[in-house]
């Protein structure tokens, strides 16, 4: 807001003021050359084998359909290409998901599944309706808090241990 004033209203017996306000807007425009923007997918689910295996699943599946379809008609390179991107596309799309922000190294997949139940019981709590279904979810809440913070602990000093056994490794292997 620029300037903000009050001025008399419309009839003079009126005690009515009317509020002026200069308000200046301003617009963020994103500066694209046209291209739409890549979003990484999260590749951290791939450590977990239920993930991957579910992955090799669906890509098969979709594969299988691709296969078929070649196999029907003559087709051209660009739309096999085509093809085989939006296959890839989806399936990472669907079983991955879109990486959202940098996670520190430590921090696995178990973790990831455990701050994404927090997150959930978090948004039960505030679309709770009553006193008592709030406070109950309140214990759930803070129990599922207690359990993330405890999982970071334990990956952060697997992570550390691991570091220090590398570098212990390789110190070793410089003296011989």
């Amino acid at each position: 807001m620029e300037d903000v004033r009050t001025e008399r209203g419309a009839d003079i017996a009126s005690d009515d003021h009317l509020l002026v306000a200069k308000m200046k807007l301003k617009l963020m425009k994103h500066w694209t050359m046209g291209w739409t923007i890549s979003q990484k997918f999260n590749t951290a689910f791939l450590q977990d084998t239920d993930r991957l295996n579910k992955l090799k699943i669906v890509l098969s599946n979709k594969f299988q359909t691709f296969h078929d379809l070649l196999n029907g008609e003559g087709t051209t390179v660009e739309s096999n290409w085509q093809g085989i991107n939006e296959a890839i596309t989806s399936t990472c799309h669907e079983v991955l998901g879109h990486k959202n922000h940098h996670n520190k190294e430590w921090i696995t997949v178990d973790t990831l599944d455990k701050i994404q139940e927090r997150r959930n019981k978090k948004t039960a709590i505030n679309t709770s309706q009553t006193r008592a279904e709030k406070a109950k979810t309140q214990a759930d809440y803070t129990e599922a808090n207690k359990q993330v913070k405890r999982s970071d602990r334990a990956n952060k000093r697997k992570y550390a241990e691991d570091l220090l056994m590398t570098a212990g490794w390789v110190g070793n292997e410089r003296e011989t």
